[in-house]
């Protein structure tokens, strides 16, 4: 099972980097895999540490694609490192081994810390669409337009029935960037 979260890391200069991924528990261990070049990979490689976040705030993983990245962080506790101030959870992490991979290395964490803040309630159908939106957006260059613009018309749908105000916000984040990467869509798909 994947689970999506927002991993932050350290820079080399200090600042905090943010990248919404999907991550895989087994074993007791917490499987991240970025693809290659990124400054999350390049991040654990030189810390061999990283902070996975657990929120329920669409407009985060819509801000990480979309240079809307001005969130509250606080230090974390036992391993070097920040969290987002709203997470509902975060876990703090260790590096213990990797696997080499020309386009994802897997990097397995042993759990250091973990505090849970807030309850996780779930995503109503507008959150879920959201991020749906945001993965498909992390891969606007890898997956056939055709498909994207197919997945947008059906994801619109949750938005105009169950969207409150941040996932609208988050929703038009996504948009922009699709119609700033040159897709246009067709009026008649939404």
């Amino acid at each position: 099972m994947i689970y999506e979260v927002i991993i932050t890391t350290v820079n080399a200069n200090g600042s905090v980097h943010m990248a919404p991924m999907g991550i895989w528990k087994n074993e007791g261990k917490i499987i991240i895999s970025p693809y290659r070049p990124s400054a999350t990979l390049e991040n654990i490689k030189r810390t061999n540490k990283c902070i996975v976040n657990s929120i329920d705030d669409v407009r985060i993983f819509a801000g990480c694609l979309t240079g809307n990245k001005d969130w509250d962080l606080l230090p974390t506790e036992k391993v070097e490192g920040y969290r987002l101030k709203d997470a509902l959870s975060h876990l703090e992490l260790e590096l213990v081994m990797q696997e080499d991979d020309e386009l994802r290395p897997r990097f397995y964490f042993k759990p250091i810390h973990e505090v849970i803040h807030k309850p996780y309630k779930g995503f109503n159908r507008a959150q879920q669409a959201v991020l749906e939106l945001a993965i498909l957006v992390s891969r606007i260059d890898m997956l056939p337009w055709e498909k994207i613009e197919h997945e947008i018309k059906y994801l619109s749908i949750a938005i105009e029935k169950t969207a409150g105000s941040k996932e609208k916000i988050a929703w038009g984040w996504l948009m922009k960037k699709i119609e700033d990467s040159g897709h246009k869509i067709k009026s008649d798909n939404l």
